[in-house]
Formats: C-alpha cells, structure tokens, sequence
C-alpha cells in the first residue's frame, strides 16, 4: 500500500506539466448545460436549456446538436447515455409549468418519446440514473416532507413512486440542488445516494435495494440557504466522494469535499480544493486520481481528496470521465474534452 501511494504522488507530480487545457468544442448552440453523460470514452450525451440536446459518437470529432419537439420549456438537468443510439433526458422545473418530465431515445435523437410527466405540485425533478438498460431511478425535491422518487424496471415505460413510509422525513427547507446530474448517483446493481443542502445540515440518503428503502446520514460539510452538496461519485459500494459550496457565494473558501469509506453511514472531511469555492461535480481518473469541476476552476486529487492541485480556473458545472477521457459542461454552450494518461 505505501509503495503504491508514493507511485500515485510520482504519477500526479507529472500530471499537471503534461496535460493540456480543457480543449473548447463547438456545439454551435448557446444552450447552458449541466448534464453530461457517456456510455463510452467516445459516446457522449449532454442535456441543456431550450430542450437541447447534443451528441458525439467519435469522441468529440464531431457534434449533433438538436432540440427535442415541444420541450422548449424544458432544462435537461440530467441525461443518462446507454448507447450511441439510446438515451435519457429529465427536465428540471416546476410540475406546475409542466416542467417535470423525462424523454428517451432510440434513434440517436431522430426522434424522443414522453415517457414520464407530471404536473403534481410541488414536483422538481433533481437527478436521474440507471444501473442498467432495465432499471432506473428519478427523484424530486421534496412533497409533503420527503422525496418524490420513482423508479422503473423496463427501461422506462412505467415509472412506479416509492412508498413516502420508505423515506426519511426532510429538514426545514432541505432540497437538492439540480445542478451537475450527480445529486443523484447510482453504483453496482442495487446502490443508490442523494445528496442534500439547504437546511441546517448537508446529508446523503443511501439505498441498498434499488430505491426501496433509505436511510440518511449527515456530512461535516456546511449547509444553509444556497449551500450544500451538490454532487457525489462513488467509486465502489463503500468509497464516496461528495462535493459542494455556495452557489451564491461561488468563491468562498472552506470545506467543499467529504469522503466516505463506509457506503454512506458515515463521512469525514478533505481538503479544501485548489481553486477553493463551489464544486458541483466530481470524477475518477486513471490511478485511482480525482477531478472535480466548478464555476471557480478545475481541481485534482491523487491521494483521495487529502490534497488537491489547480489545474486551471476555467468554470464548468459538469464532467464525466470514462479511461481517462474527460467531458465537461457549462454556460452558454461550453463544452470542453481533456485526456489524461
């Protein structure tokens, strides 16, 4: 174990010499983003404003960019990819507005189908994923005191609500933040986390039974109005990593991340990251290393979280990496790809 900890640090000392900035892709849209997804190192689905979508298929070479019929309301907050065909939108927004729906498609967006909509009040879908081709799971801040959840087991042609005597009651105020598409996290066959903010503590929600059932535990990190978490990875079934800040303070400086090594039931702080301030996403590369991304800048990690190096301060709200290729996601149609050995 220590011969392998020197050799991380050794392989991150060079990191940041080599790598290249993020590389700025044109998607040609001025849609904002703050979902990304891939099901591969080149297939890539991002959601964003207007009801645009966008797609690359060969690694970033090329882009489809395309708006999804009668969705112009719609924010795709989250998106998840199966394949270079099929693919999953849910908008965040009002239930009230008619805002809160979830899309696929299985023609690499030639055409969407509705599969999910609701106008119940109170409804505002925050994250979505799978964790396989058949089953799924979608949750809202919360109605009556706690998540609005759902969840399907035929690639979402029905979606069923979890039991509200299955979830624990919320804080005054608790909510989620809809801001990178990983408040909401799913990992093996039947794991599943939701981050929370907003109120007087910043928790996560655990399930071991695809949604079924939950408890809930309190991170160290700050909460309050605006402040929380606002995305997580977990790396196995016991390692997590959670994220967060004040989105309306984006470059306060304090904790910001927390990791747990027990699944969830319990959390310890990390560093401060370099940029400090508001990360909304966080991601695993090659050599067991970090990334996290944020309107403040880029950090990265080769020791899990116990020191963080800036890589720049370019702002995005979003990233996925699959074998060490990197797409993140911001404003006014930023896309950018990074590679790292």
């Amino acid at each position: 174990m220590k011969q392998s900890f020197i050799a991380l640090l050794l392989s991150f000392s060079t990191l940041l010499p080599a790598a290249a900035q993020w590389q700025l892709q044109n998607v040609q849209t001025e849609a904002s983003f703050r979902s990304v997804s891939a099901s591969t190192p080149n297939v890539v689905w991002i959601g964003g404003t207007q009801g645009t979508f966008v797609r690359t298929i060969d690694g970033g070479k090329t882009w489809q960019t395309g708006t999804v019929p009668d969705a112009q309301s719609c924010d795709f907050r989250d998106v998840q990819a199966i394949d270079e065909q099929t693919a999953y939108l849910m908008s965040a927004g009002p239930a009230e507005k008619d805002q809160a729906r979830i899309y696929k498609t299985v023609d690499g967006g030639q055409t969407w189908t509705l599969l999910y909509k609701t106008q119940q009040s109170g409804v505002f879908f925050d994250g979505m994923d799978f964790w396989d081709k058949q089953h799924g799971i979608v949750f809202s801040d919360p109605v009556h005191g706690r998540w609005f959840i759902l969840t399907t087991d035929d690639a979402g042609k029905t979606w069923q609500p979890v039991p509200t005597t299955s979830i624990p009651m919320m804080h005054p105020n608790e909510a989620a933040f809809a801001a990178s598409g990983t408040s909401l996290v799913v990992q093996g066959k039947r794991n599943a986390w939701i981050a929370s903010g907003g109120a007087i503590n910043s928790r996560v929600f655990r399930s071991t039974d695809r949604g079924r059932s939950w408890a809930v535990s309190t991170t160290p990190l700050p909460a309050g109005d605006a402040t929380g978490l606002f995305g997580m990875r977990f790396v196995s079934e016991k390692i997590g990593i959670v994220v967060g800040g004040n989105y309306k303070k984006e470059q306060l400086t304090g904790p910001n991340t927390a990791i747990t090594r027990d699944g969830g039931e319990t959390w310890q702080l990390l560093a401060p990251t370099d940029p400090a301030g508001l990360k909304e996403a966080i991601a695993l590369l090659p050599g067991d290393r970090l990334i996290t991304v944020g309107p403040s800048g880029t950090s990265l990690s080769a020791d899990q979280g116990q020191t963080w190096q800036k890589l720049d301060t370019d702002g995005f709200h979003s990233l996925v990496c699959l074998k060490g290729t990197c797409y993140a996601v911001g404003a006014k149609g930023k896309v950018a790809i990074q590679h790292f050995k």
